[in-house]
């Protein structure tokens, strides 16, 4: 039973290890909208309540109500192609990211739930890291099925 257990936690190991710790924070932040949050907005929280935000514009009741599968769509795509690193990743999980700094800084500054124009600087200079973190990580996402296959040493 030791042995199972060691072997699990070494394929766990390995799996965390193929990414860089940055991409492991954002697949986590992935798989959590799409098996835990998106899942609750969708089918438990009720129209009255529900909000959805799209390039910092808030939709409210049927309208975010009918958003969210796409949102939900993205983040099951993000989950997927930052566990797999897939080539398609990038330039899209940048772009997605930078629509999100647009987002904090509009929501801030139209919301009146927002807080103006301090708030919309600082959140989204915060989402700004991720983004250029991501626009800069072409590599990480290169397509493995382009790249020459190592030749093994000779003996």
């Amino acid at each position: 039973m030791a042995n199972s257990s060691e072997g699990v936690l070494a394929k766990l190991a390995a799996e965390w290890r193929r990414r860089p710790w940055w991409v492991n924070g954002i697949w986590l932040f992935c798989l959590y909208m799409t098996f835990i949050y998106m899942p609750f907005d969708l089918f438990l929280k009720p129209v009255a309540a529900d909000e959805e935000v799209w390039f910092g514009f808030t939709l409210h009741g049927w309208a975010a109500k009918a958003t969210e599968p796409l949102h939900w769509a993205i983040y099951a795509a993000g989950a997927y192609g930052f566990w797999r690193m897939r080539p398609w990743m990038w330039p899209w999980a940048a772009l997605y990211t930078g629509q999100v700094v647009v987002a904090m800084a509009v929501w801030n500054l139209l919301d009146p739930r927002g807080g103006g124009l301090w708030m919309a600087i600082v959140s989204g200079g915060l989402f700004a890291v991720p983004m250029v973190a991501l626009w800069r990580a072409r590599a990480l996402f290169a397509d493995r099925l382009d790249q020459p296959a190592e030749l093994p040493a000779n003996p």
